[in-house]
């Protein structure tokens, strides 16, 4: 059980319509781990009918086929769930929402109220519907914590070492509050701040987030780190796997995807 008095008590989970599930594998996990309810959210996405340059009729038949053939999947997809929850033995309960053309309003709904949103990375060989937009919805439309789940490897959630990628930013500051119920699991945390070249100031670099996790009861390491010419978050990465870390938290970027284009430009 987690330490005294974890505020997750009620995670949602994004189940994958096939492969592996190690997302739902896992929140289910976390879920006995912390004592918390698990909610697994299966997606039928309608099809998206394609804009062609010369107005041509979509059968009928085809729409409606494909509708249903999305509802049944996302149905299998629920009954797959039922059965790791109940391996799992903790309360849980699947839903299923649709979307249509994107919108995820029926999957904010039903999440809105979560503590912690899991989901699993896009794997490659097999891609989810719209999984990169449902992942910014859930981060920026639900304002949720989440959990991103690697499409390789992981079925379980250990807690033992964990960096944080800290760069003093609100965003990160947020990440680290709401990861605190996990954090109290974890044996070590390193908290990794990259070189940027900034000015030297009166106050040693990631004093305050050093002391924030010490007076929560937590094993803190602070170390700067070399942001080499692959990037602060390579970096950060390669860091965490010298460590052999189980996981990281780190915050989203803060801004509209037009903003961050532009910014990037």
């Amino acid at each position: 059980m987690a330490k005294g008095g974890s505020a997750l008590r009620d995670i949602a989970v994004i189940v994958d319509s096939g492969g592996a599930r190690r997302a739902a594998r896992l929140a289910a996990d976390l879920a006995q781990t912390a004592g918390a309810h698990l909610t697994g959210i299966s997606l039928a996405v309608d099809p998206m009918v394609p804009i062609y340059t010369v107005a041509a009729p979509i059968p009928t038949d085809f729409i409606v086929a494909a509708h249903e053939q999305g509802m049944a999947d996302a149905k299998a997809a629920l009954a797959a769930f039922d059965e790791i929850g109940n391996a799992a033995g903790i309360t849980s309960e699947g839903r299923l929402a649709e979307s249509i053309t994107g919108d995820f309003s029926g999957v904010i709904r039903n999440v809105i109220l979560s503590d912690l949103a899991v989901v699993g990375q896009n794997d490659p060989g097999r891609q989810e519907p719209l999984r990169d937009a449902l992942i910014e919805a859930l981060l920026f439309q639900a304002g949720l914590p989440t959990l991103l789940v690697p499409y390789s490897g992981a079925n379980a959630f250990r807690a033992d070492k964990v960096v944080i990628a800290w760069n003093g930013s609100s965003q990160s500051a947020r990440a680290v509050r709401a990861a605190l119920p996990l954090l109290a699991l974890a044996r070590s945390v390193l908290v990794a701040i990259v070189d940027e070249g900034a000015p030297p100031s009166d106050r040693i670099q990631g004093a305050d987030i050093g002391t924030y996790l010490a007076r929560h009861d937590l094993d803190v390491t602070v170390r700067t780190i070399a942001n080499a010419h692959e990037g602060a978050g390579q970096a950060i990465l390669n860091l965490a796997a010298d460590e052999d870390a189980t996981w990281m938290v780190m915050g989203a970027y803060g801004h509209s995807r037009i903003r961050q284009f532009l910014l990037a430009a």
